[in-house]
């Protein structure tokens, strides 16, 4: 193969092209060697291109990432020899943690299954820097829906926030505040609400005037706050509030940054129709028209089963659905019981496997819902009410039990009356029936510990199945975040999935 030009430098950068590429990483040579092919074995990084790949690495921190990490400039100018190569290792290299993620999910969670994004970088690069878009097409590799644009935007703000101001005080724990009394961590736990906008600046300003009175309109601020985070918003400032207000401003930001680097991972174009669980708020949100119309709280996996990322397509919907025990639950939990027990919960053994029969207290309620190949994981309605209201919702043996699930399920089949008709027939006669829901509904179980939520607030969850310390270790940030303050309430009788 001749060198297609006389240039001398593109000369010289032929000649050396092999040698070059073996100083690369081995991971990033392929991409390099494939971008090259392209441009017929030439360097093609000018100055005005140059300036475009600067501007698009100014924009990483809106990505919870250091532009650092990826270029140093000055050293690439500096380097006569290899520094056009090294560019495009650079520019690869941060384009793949825009489009895909740092770190591989499956190194940091247990079980993994969803649909990963994958790109062909060497050719968008290519592409890039012909039509000189490389600004717009770095932007494009990163997720452009609205859940990780107002994630990025709220990560910016904490870091303008650590930038001009230090983040906010540190609050002092210690003994519990109660609405209407007086504690001298008042005016500091004022600052810390307004810094977060749970508290206006010129409330804040006026009720710092006040002193140290845990009044009417500081505790609004502190019920604002405890929502976000998914406590009970009851103004009293207890041991879960106070952990969660421990947690210093740089900490918060490196938690979004960990989440950014989640919603990386996932592929982009998401079906409009879909229903998504986040595990760690214990929330569930059902998306038609690629709108969010429908919310209902639920129950996942306890730390000790955890419910798992998953990404499956919705089946059918079961009236009266009986309950195929899973054999580690019915050797540890059930059978240990004896048989008086099995007959109190209307359960029995066939061929080894025990079942409950459907019933207004089986452990699944009145409708499943079904998801194909996912694990036993499914969806379900649970005689446990009380549950619900509970702060801390990560309670099951690793399913989801869905508030209100009789009427989700009605929603879910009101399309088409002739299914809505055969599943609230099938409550009423109290037989079990498999309705097939007509269209491919997808369901997502993800892990986000911090979102924006429907008041455009950052909203934070403690890390209660750790995944945030395990992300945090691969991706080599120091991350101090509260421990859960679990409410201690528990039922020794749901045994339910």
């Amino acid at each position: 193969m001749a060198a297609q030009t006389r240039d001398p430098s593109a000369v010289s950068f032929y000649e050396t092209f092999n040698d070059q590429l073996a100083r690369l990483p081995a991971t990033i040579q392929p991409d390099v060697r494939a971008f090259y092919e392209m441009n017929g074995w030439r360097p093609v990084w000018t100055e005005d291109r140059r300036r475009q790949l600067q501007a698009a690495a100014a924009r990483a921190e809106r990505h919870g990432l250091s532009q650092g990490d990826f270029f140093d400039f000055d050293a690439l100018a500096n380097d006569r020899t290899g520094g056009e190569m090294r560019t495009t290792a650079a520019a690869l290299g941060y384009g793949r943690v825009l489009a895909e993620g740092r770190v591989r999910p499956e190194t940091v969670e247990d079980l993994w299954e969803m649909q990963k994004n994958r790109v062909d970088l060497p050719v968008g690069l290519n592409d890039a820097l012909a039509q000189s878009r490389v600004v717009d097409w770095f932007e494009g590799l990163a997720p452009t829906d609205i859940g990780y644009s107002n994630l990025s935007a709220g990560y910016v703000r904490y870091r303008r926030l650590i930038r001009d101001n230090g983040g906010w005080p540190a609050f002092r724990p210690g003994a519990n505040i109660e609405p209407g009394g007086s504690d001298p961590r008042i005016p500091a736990l004022i600052r810390r609400l307004v810094a977060e906008g749970d508290i206006s600046a010129a409330d804040g300003a006026r009720l710092t005037a006040m002193g140290n009175v845990y009044g009417p309109d500081v505790e609004a601020g502190v019920r604002s706050f405890q929502g976000r985070h998914g406590l009970v918003s009851d103004g009293r400032i207890g041991a879960g509030t106070q952990r969660s207000l421990s947690a210093s401003a740089e900490d918060r930001a490196r938690q979004i940054a960990l989440n950014l680097e989640r919603r990386r991972w996932l592929k982009r174009d998401l079906a409009p129709e879909r229903i998504e669980v986040n595990t760690a708020a214990a929330i569930m949100v059902y998306w038609k028209d690629d709108r969010p119309v429908h919310s209902n709280r639920v129950v996942v996996g306890s730390p000790e089963n955890q419910t798992p990322s998953l990404e499956k397509p919705f089946a059918s919907v079961v009236a009266n659905p009986p309950w195929y025990v899973p054999a580690g639950i019915a050797r540890n939990e059930i059978l240990p019981r004896g048989p008086a027990y099995l007959a109190s919960q209307n359960m029995y053994i066939s061929n080894g496997t025990v079942i409950q029969r459907a019933g207004p207290q089986a452990a699944l309620g009145y409708v499943k819902f079904e998801l194909r190949d996912s694990y036993a994981i499914f969806l379900h309605d649970t005689p446990s009410k009380a549950t619900f209201n509970l702060a801390m919702r990560q309670r099951s043996h690793g399913c989801v039990r869905v508030q209100n699930a009789i009427d989700f399920a009605r929603l879910l089949l009101s399309p088409d009356p002739s299914l809505l008709g055969q599943f609230d027939s099938a409550l009423d006669s109290r037989n079990t029936r498999r309705i097939q829901t007509g269209r491919e509904i997808s369901v997502r179980l993800l892990y986000w510990t911090a979102f924006v939520d429907g008041q455009g607030r950052v909203a934070f969850r403690e890390d209660v199945y750790r995944r945030d310390e395990k992300l945090a270790e691969a991706l080599g940030i120091a991350v101090s975040l509260p421990a859960v303050v679990a409410d201690g309430r528990t039922d020794a009788n749901d045994v339910g999935p």
